[in-house]
């Protein structure tokens, strides 16, 4: 009886306060990256807390994909505009990413003010493994959602295949997906219907809030004036701000540079963080020289080990530069930095708030629409392949740290079956885990 009424009343409505402290909890829990942070949201908001349905839920992760910048984040801001509009998606994005800007401001601070400390890399060390099994679980979880049949399960090896093997950019990979899920979707339609279908998904989990066939709210309609209005109000809020930076400081000055540079980067962030970071490092690094290759590095540690999107590491970068650039005088380094760090990812984060606000009402309007959920379905597909990818990406610099020649670093494969029995076997939570290998790994570090 119990499990009945769980399927078939209704939720109750969620108010703005209680999504806000939602938000900002997932903002400290959303660790293991873009794959990892979608798995948390889909347990929180699909299986758990049925504010969305699986289907509208996987709809609306399919158009975060195809947009340049942080999917998970986009995907939060999506949620919450769809549920409390405006203010509740710039609620749900900025908390998304705020826990995560202050945490790395922090370990920043240390780092440049007092150098690496045992401890710390400690925490580093044994943080990493985890984080190897937090991504494989977490493309387990969303590929056995996601691929329903055998053509969603070819397409996912393709594309692993195209990423790993043959080098093939991301943007390929999903403009072929969305191709052969649009010829797919018209010739032979049973197999590119996606999210699950109705009942399977009414079955697993109950009714939703946001249910398949809710209608959309009103906020949520497409209208051109819409469109052009959030436009307009995004390109012109950028353009005030940087034209801010150019009069204050200069064109050439540190602050405008890295406004400008990182729009750029913010619009080629195709295919998660992975895919732009060498741009960023040979624009922050060789171009511009706001830090060092190991300070880069070193960087894209500490953004790998915190939580919210990988791409906060250009938070790290912003402030590194900001503390070598010393704009505000050699006294006020911290200042120079903290505002640096804040220029660049408010830049870096502007433009997914206006894809997400511009495009949402028109993709709400596509989720019954098999020509156009069609394409969508095969590109998640063909992500799950390049998850997978990223996966092999971070167990062979965790296991191999200095290449194969060298040999594989036992304790940190070890690290990684105990996070992998520990999460697969015995269901523990992602922070449960983390916080045992950081602390295995820092007692480690200090024994030797």
């Amino acid at each position: 009886m119990d499990a009945t009424n769980r399927n078939t009343s209704s939720p109750t409505p969620i108010s703005f306060k209680e999504a806000f402290l939602y938000w900002l909890k997932l903002g400290f829990i959303s660790f293991g990256g873009p794959a990892g942070q979608i798995a948390i949201m889909h347990h929180d908001l699909v299986e758990k807390k049925h504010w969305i349905s699986e289907k509208r839920f996987l709809h609306a992760l399919n158009y975060c994909m195809l947009l340049p910048g942080p999917e998970a984040q986009q995907l939060a801001t999506y949620i919450g505009w769809l549920m409390h509009r405006t203010w509740g998606g710039i609620a749900a994005g900025v908390l998304f990413v705020l826990p995560s800007f202050f945490i790395l401001i922090g370990l920043a601070f240390v780092y440049m003010a007092y150098g690496s400390l045992p401890a710390v890399a400690g925490i580093l060390y044994g943080i990493k493994p985890a984080v190897v099994a937090i991504v494989l679980f977490a493309s387990y979880r969303i590929g056995s959602r996601a691929l329903k049949n055998k053509v969603l399960w070819g397409i996912a090896a393709l594309a692993f295949i195209a990423i790993f093997a043959i080098k093939v950019p991301f943007p390929i990979i999903v403009l072929t997906a969305g191709v052969i899920g649009y010829l797919g979707g018209k010739y032979h339609p049973q197999y590119f219907q996606g999210g699950g279908g109705h009942s399977a998904s009414k079955h697993e989990y109950g009714k939703a809030l946001i249910d398949d066939d809710t209608p959309t709210p009103e906020h949520a309609l497409f209208t051109w004036q819409k469109f052009g209005l959030v436009l307009a109000i995004g390109l012109g809020i950028w353009a005030v701000t940087i034209s801010a930076l150019a009069t204050v400081y200069g064109w050439d000055s540190a602050f405008t540079q890295m406004g400008w540079f990182f729009t750029k980067a913010a619009l080629l962030t195709f295919g998660g963080a992975y895919a732009v970071l060498p741009y960023v490092y040979q624009g922050a690094v060789e171009h511009y020289n706001w830090l060092t290759p190991v300070q880069m590095i070193d960087g894209l540690a500490l953004g790998e080990t915190t939580p919210g999107p990988l791409i906060m590491v250009v938070t790290f970068v912003g402030f590194v530069g900001g503390w070598i650039s010393q704009v505000f005088g050699v006294n006020a380094v911290f200042g120079s930095a903290f505002v640096a760090a804040s220029i660049v990812t408010f830049f870096t984060f502007l433009p997914s708030f206006v894809f997400i606000l511009m495009g949402g009402p028109f993709i709400e309007t596509t989720h019954g629409n098999l020509k156009f959920t069609a394409p969508l379905t095969a590109i998640t597909a063909a992500v799950v392949g390049v998850i997978l990818n990223l996966a092999f990406f971070f167990a062979y610099h965790v296991f191999w740290p200095t290449g194969f020649s060298s040999g594989i670093d036992w304790p940190s494969l070890v690290f990684a079956v105990l996070s992998l029995i520990a999460i697969f076997r015995f269901k523990v939570g992602v922070i449960a885990v983390i916080l045992a290998s950081g602390l295995l790994g820092m007692l480690l570090k200090l024994s030797f």
